[in-house]
């Protein structure tokens, strides 16, 4: 069989660097320009102010805030293919920050302080967060129109090439659309492994079509040489080695050169104090005015759960927390006093309930869920609230695993609930904002264990970000 013949390359990606680059360019620079105009409004608002601005004034901020998306360029993010959304995030941001820079200092140079510093910081400030949020949105419409993503070749047709077509597929953020395997194997010729086509063997790879430019290698079992004379005669301008190192850290490695040996540092960045820290002030940062914010809230929605069901409209469970501590974290009521003895009766009314209940702990028809404001909290997650207090008294953190019952906990391996236990617990989480109550046991393993191995600020950062959207829209939430 050709591989010009294969169905799977008749990809859905129609567009490729030229098309997506552009089209990132543009959303940046027009969200950049509303940062500005949000700038603007918001020093406008402030009454009494002793200056008075003109629009005539920040024709130069809204020239130089065009040199943003040149700035995104330099870091790689047009159009940005096989980058994570968190470390896009970082560049992003870093760029930024270096742009105002440059902006400020001109302005201090030549212009002597022309344009208003509370302009410019509520600019950045908007700057910051618009971008990168109708990028994302922009990113989702492409990969839907086939207009964001480009074909991949994968060589290696074993348990590492399927889990790597199985990865891509399932984070199309990424843009790497998995068209075929090649692999030496004559069993698996003209076979499918998740749902792709083997072609054939790797020799075979001089008639793929020259717009592919991408070529992972799937192979951790092939011999040290045999692999360098592979790789060094691969056409490809892209060339990505999968290493079988499930379960190690994938974030912030980085490739050392070592005398012409190859080394890969890995950077364990919560064993760092500094880390430790400044994840610790980030909590405190956001907790207290947060927590000031939505007491009046808090008191609002314990009057309504009273309007619909007797008792205490606040109540605390002992759960695990950092190094097997049991805490007592708080939330809004949102089930009838007699839950338990609810649970079991619809569930041996419901048998075929009970299969989906061991395996998630969650049911979309839950009998014990107070109505309208039970299951309004619980799908906003706003029940979650006064555990707001659990993060001021340093018992939790705004973002970390979530602290699960002991009947959930002791679902889980003795290894993972050990690594759970070295963090301390978070209000929300990766698997909050990526699976929530859609997600089952082996999805809550997969994400935690990622968030603890990769954690970086920009991590936590990245997940807050899409609390705000997943509590906004209750995906997968009940």
């Amino acid at each position: 069989m050709s591989v010009l013949a294969i169905p799977a390359l008749s990809s859905p990606v129609r567009k490729e660097y030229g098309m997506a680059g552009c089209v990132f360019a543009l959303v940046d620079a027009v969200a950049l320009e509303v940062a500005l105009l949000l700038g603007v409004l918001v020093r406008q608002a402030i009454p009494f102010h002793p200056f008075k601005i003109t629009p005539d004034q920040y024709k130069g901020v809204a020239l130089g805030v065009l040199i943003i998306p040149l700035a995104y360029y330099l870091r790689g993010l047009y159009p940005g293919y096989g980058t994570s959304e968190v470390r896009r995030f970082k560049d992003r941001v870093y760029a930024t920050l270096f742009a105002f820079a440059l902006m400020i200092g001109w302005d201090y140079i030549a212009q002597e302080r022309q344009w208003s510093r509370g302009i410019l910081l509520a600019t950045l400030t908007f700057a910051v967060v618009l971008p990168p949020v109708a990028s994302s949105y922009v990113r989702q419409a492409m990969t839907k129109l086939g207009w964001w993503g480009v074909p991949v070749l994968i060589l290696g047709a074993g348990r590492t090439g399927a889990l790597v077509a199985r990865t891509l597929r399932e984070q199309p953020s990424l843009g790497f659309i998995p068209v075929a395997f090649y692999d030496d194997d004559p069993a698996k010729w003209y076979s499918e492994v998740e749902g792709l086509k083997v072609v054939g063997p790797l020799a075979a790879m001089t008639s793929f079509p020259r717009r592919i430019r991408f070529v992972m290698v799937a192979m951790p079992g092939v011999e040290c040489g045999r692999l360098a004379a592979l790789i060094h005669g691969l056409s490809f301008p892209h060339i990505i080695v999968i290493p079988d190192w499930f379960g190690v850290q994938s974030l912030w490695i980085e490739a050392r050169d070592l005398g012409g040996v190859l080394g890969i540092e890995i950077n364990k960045n919560l064993l760092l104090p500094e880390n430790r820290v400044l994840k610790r002030t980030l909590d405190y940062a956001l907790a207290i005015p947060l927590a000031v914010f939505c007491f009046p809230m808090i008191l609002i929605m314990a009057g309504l759960i009273r309007l619909v069901s007797r008792g205490s409209p606040i109540y605390s469970q002992i759960r695990e927390g950092a190094n097997g501590r049991s805490i007592k974290i708080w939330k809004l009521r949102t089930m009838y006093s007699n839950a338990e003895s609810l649970l079991e009766k619809y569930l041996s009314d419901h048998p075929s309930e009970r299969s989906h209940w061991e395996r998630h702990f969650k049911l979309k028809k839950d009998p014990r869920i107070l109505p309208w404001i039970g299951t309004f909290l619980r799908r906003t997650s706003l029940d979650e609230l006064p555990q707001l207090w659990n993060v001021l008294k340093r018992e939790m953190s705004l973002v970390g695993p979530r602290p699960f019952p002991h009947y959930h906990q002791e679902s889980f391996p003795p290894v993972f609930r050990s690594l759970r236990c070295s963090v301390l617990p978070g209000l929300t989480g990766l698997w909050q904002v990526s699976a929530r109550s859609d997600g089952d046991l082996e999805k809550q393993e997969l994400l935690d264990t990622y968030y603890i191995r990769n954690w970086s600020l920009w991590l936590d950062l990245y997940i807050l970000g899409q609390t705000v959207q997943a509590v906004l829209f209750a995906k997968g939430a009940y």
